[in-house]
């Protein structure tokens, strides 16, 4: 079976991870269990060993050592669930053959169409069999298409008997809320170090990425009759707004690239009586990103001085933080990668991600894990995509990257 058979089996399952599920339900939605028991499954039928399920989601599985000579146990780790940025049930894939560079209709009805001028990452994918949407909601690639392509990394080294070292495989929930790795038994893992596949151009390689917080802002207003609310009113809604004002207004993500931090309101609602803000506030430098949380309380801090004390009640909560201080000091697991592409003629590209993955967090608790392309764009997107060859071609870069070195 090839890789993008397997996605539009798993696209089938809506696996949607739940931000606002409370920390004590382990996966947020019960759905990425289904997933879960049929990747098991599946893993069996390829010939993993010690293949399970465990009560929090994750898929664990083992392909033992086939050749005679010492290797490291390398680990393969993609995410099941999908971001709710854009609906994940109902997902009606399709095939776009030998693409010619114009735009794709993607649903006439609805009129939602992929354009060349809204996505210039089409301009790379001429000629090439391309996975859309219905455009009514997102495909899953991300990671689903990680999974497809570790399993059927995993057949062809057993069809062809391709000499290998052992390797680990762990498919994990909750990845898209940042809660991926809360849960990872990292002992019985096993691997020395491992690899995520939950990255998206085909090339790209990415050992850096945000440092990552999160922070709400709950502000207590005072709601009178606007008829008589001269000098007693707090509205705040209107607090809330001088709060947001206060910020770099060029520090935003629509201002910002590469290794450029930002400051980003994902929500705010409420009413005059009490207001809430909701921000994530990312920076590839600590001493940058710790510098923007304390920004966060000094406006704070100095509102509350201007309003009262206790109007402005901001919470701050890390997230994850930059892997590249870790794979530094291992950058031979880069070079492998690197090694794997360029046999597959892919040349690598070296990025730093914008965002973080499962291989941030099992990085600072010890497990070296850069990321590795999946082959797909516009992710969380209605509009997402990705190659048919684009997945062969990671499949085969798997196997040139596990396989046995002398």
């Amino acid at each position: 079976m090839r890789a993008y058979e397997r996605l539009l089996d798993y696209v089938k399952y809506d696996t949607t991870s739940d931000e606002n599920a409370p920390e004590g339900r382990f996966p947020s939605t019960e759905s990425q269990l289904v997933l879960a028991d049929h990747l098991a499954a599946e893993m069996e039928q390829l010939g993993f060993q010690n293949v399970r399920r465990d009560s929090f989601g994750y898929v664990y599985g083992f392909l033992p050592s086939n050749c005679g000579t010492k290797q490291p146990v390398i680990g393969l780790i993609a995410h099941m669930d999908t971001s709710s940025a854009a609906c994940g049930a109902g997902i009606k894939p399709r095939i776009v053959k030998n693409y010619d560079g114009g735009e794709i209709v993607l649903n006439e009805g609805k009129n939602v169409v992929l354009r060349p001028e809204d996505s210039p990452c089409l301009k790379e994918c001429l000629g090439m069999d391309l996975i859309v949407t219905d455009g009514t909601t997102l495909l899953g690639a991300d990671d689903k298409a990680g999974i497809a392509e570790i399993l059927t990394a995993a057949e062809i080294l057993n069809r062809r008997n391709i000499p290998h070292g052992p390797i680990a495989v762990a498919i994990t929930p909750d990845e898209e809320i940042g809660r991926g790795t809360n849960h990872f038994n990292l002992e019985k893992f096993g691997a020395d170090f491992a690899y995520t596949v939950d990255g998206g151009k085909l090339g790209e390689l990415e050992y850096e990425n945000f440092n990552a917080a999160s922070a709400v802002l709950i502000v207590h207003g005072i709601a009178t009759h606007p008829g008589d609310a001269k000098n007693r009113m707090k509205n705040a809604v209107l607090l809330g707004i001088e709060f947001n004002a206060l910020l770099p207004p060029a520090e935003t993500p629509e201002h910002t690239e590469g290794y450029e931090g930002f400051f980003h309101l994902l929500r705010f609602e409420g009413c005059e009586e009490r207001a809430e803000l909701h921000y994530i506030v990312r920076d590839h430098d600590r001493k940058k990103f710790e510098a923007r949380k304390a920004a966060l309380r000094r406006v704070a801090d100095y509102l509350n001085e201007k309003y009262g004390a206790g109007t402005f009640e901001l919470q701050l909560k890390d997230q994850y933080f930059n892997m590249k201080p870790v794979i530094s000091r291992h950058m031979e697991i880069v070079e492998r990668a690197e090694r794997a592409m360029r046999a597959c003629g892919v040349e690598p590209t070296a990025v730093p991600i914008r965002g973080g993955t499962d291989g941030a967090m099992l990085s600072c608790m010890g497990l070296p894990c850069p990321n590795l392309s999946t082959g797909g764009f516009n992710f969380h997107s209605r509009f997402e995509f990705i190659p048919v060859q684009a997945m062969d071609k990671m499949a085969d870069i798997l196997v040139e990257l596990v396989r046995a070195e002398e």
